[in-house]
């Protein structure tokens, strides 16, 4: 039975999957969800015995319906193949009482890998299968791991342009060096002076501007997205909660059936998002433990049922949490307006022009599978030190950030059930404020004499992609105000 893919908001045709990949964003600003969530046509069983690839072609199945199953054979072999460094794609291990899923054993050591190593050939079929003849530009804001992943996933691809803007001085000294450097000759990084917030807006401007698009159109190109708006992004990561669910009970870990709960890091809230959409699948699932940082306008919406981005920005340790205006919360306030487009619609105009929203009563009790917290500084930075000196194991600070909530919600709630925390990023993208939270004496040393020492801890080689962008030269060197990004667009096209 075929899905199709409506808007948030309302006023934009019903699509086919491989149309709302396409165009990343609806017309009408709002984002694609489909008609309906899939329930799961395997058992959790079944599902232990796959592979991560074999797991991946039967859950999205279910979602892009209009792709053959040759076609996203062919889509899943090119994107879980070797570029990973484990056979397993996304491993489990055991530490602080939690089971930690590495989703960060891609190419460019950080979560967006598994859905970004996948989309790219996604995109390339659904323009095919779509006809169109024009030149795909991805149009991407990032706050230091889409960009990259993006861009090496995009990189040299036929038929596809990708600009990439990112907050300069708002992103890791590694994560902007793996950008900068980036090959590619349809590439393009621009660093703009503002934080994440003001490049994701500016990216949103961009896409619902008519004039704009209708120029685009003239001289033969069209804008999609690498974002987790686009449901291109979305659908892949649901996969790997399937996945992990089903290898914590083929290890003995839980028993057939048992619930667990999700702790997941987040900012734009895709990832979390994601878990809540397996979870509605039929994935034993229980709470979905939603951790912030000192940006925590999530955990004060969960808390208050009041939306506000009216605040501070703050640079934390994990920035690709520093985030005010979570995209991928839409989504799941329709679903709590009852699918409600008009409401949806106006609480999301109300955010655009007020800063802030409140939701009903009734909205916020079918929230009522997601919990909030968040970590300060200190507590993540006290998070990486404790779990280095009683396991041996090292994350980064946005897993951290996810441990720490996970300890505050046992204490809070008493819920002893086992716990997934999701590990969205390699500790060594993030060397100085993981070696400084171990010991404040290694602050002295520079980043990549960090990143040996790191090694030498861990006992974990230094991934290749940090090897390589050690002498790699700067390629990527544009910066832009905010108000100029459309020229920015413009001049990467002409």
């Amino acid at each position: 039975m075929e899905l199709f893919y409506k808007s948030t908001r309302g006023n934009a045709p019903k699509v086919t999957a491989s149309a709302a990949i396409l165009k990343g964003l609806a017309e009408d600003g709002g984002l694609y969800v489909p008609e309906r969530i899939p329930m799961l046509d395997h058992s959790m069983r079944e599902f232990s015995e796959m592979s991560y690839q074999e797991t991946a072609r039967e859950v999205m199945k279910l979602y892009l319906t209009d792709y053959t199953m040759e076609e996203l054979t062919d889509c899943v072999e090119k994107a879980y193949d070797d570029k990973f460094d484990t056979d397993r794609i996304a491993p489990l291990r055991d530490a602080g009482g939690a089971a930690f899923l590495e989703l960060f054993h891609g190419k460019t050591i950080a979560f967006k890998d598994m859905a970004l190593s996948i989309l790219p050939h996604l995109m390339t079929a659904a323009a095919r299968k779509c006809g169109t003849e024009k030149e795909i530009v991805i149009l991407t804001a990032t706050s230091g791991d889409t960009g990259k992943a993006a861009l090496a996933g995009f990189a040299d691809v036929p038929g596809i342009r990708i600009l990439v803007f990112y907050p300069k001085n708002g992103v890791s000294p590694i994560q902007e060096r793996q950008m900068v450097t980036q090959r590619g000759a349809n590439t393009r990084v621009v660093g703009i002076h503002g934080n994440f917030d003001d490049a994701q807006t500016g990216v949103k401007r961009l896409f619902s501007d008519a004039a704009l698009r209708e120029r685009m159109n003239q001289m033969g190109f069209q804008f999609s997205s690498a974002n987790s708006i686009n449901i291109g992004r979305l659908v892949p990561q649901i996969v790997y909660y399937v996945y992990a669910y089903a290898q914590m009970q083929k290890t003995g870990r839980i028993a057939d059936g048992e619930e667990i709960n999700v702790a997941v890091p987040t900012g734009n809230f895709g990832n979390i998002l994601a878990a809540y959409y397996a979870k509605c699948m039929g994935v034993p699932i229980g709470r979905l433990l939603c951790a912030s940082n000192e940006n925590k306008v999530l955990f004060d919406f969960l808390t208050t049922g009041i939306y506000d981005k009216n605040r501070e920005f703050v640079l934390t340790s994990s920035p690709s949490m520093d985030i005010l205006v979570s995209s991928n919360l839409e989504r799941l306030i329709y679903q709590a307006a009852g699918e409600d487009a008009e409401k949806n619609g106006a609480l999301m105009r109300q955010l655009s022009s007020e800063g802030r929203y409140a939701v009903t009563d009734e909205m916020r009790a079918r929230l009522s599978d997601f919990y909030g917290n968040y970590a300060s500084e200190a507590e993540c930075a006290a998070k990486i030190r404790s779990l280095y000196e009683s396991d041996g194991y090292v994350i980064d600070p946005h897993t951290a950030v996810a441990a720490a909530v996970y300890d505050k919600y046992r204490v809070q709630t008493g819920d002893d059930r086992k716990t997934l925390i999701v590990s969205t990023a390699s500790p060594f993208k993030f060397t100085r404020s993981v070696m400084t939270a171990i010991d404040a004496k290694y602050d002295a040393m520079d980043d990549f004499a960090l990143v040996d020492r790191l090694s030498a801890l861990s006992g974990v080689p230094v991934p290749a992609a940090i090897e390589e962008i050690r002498t790699a030269p700067v390629l990527h060197d544009i910066q832009c105000g905010k108000s100029e990004m459309e020229q920015a667009v413009l001049d990467f096209l002409q």
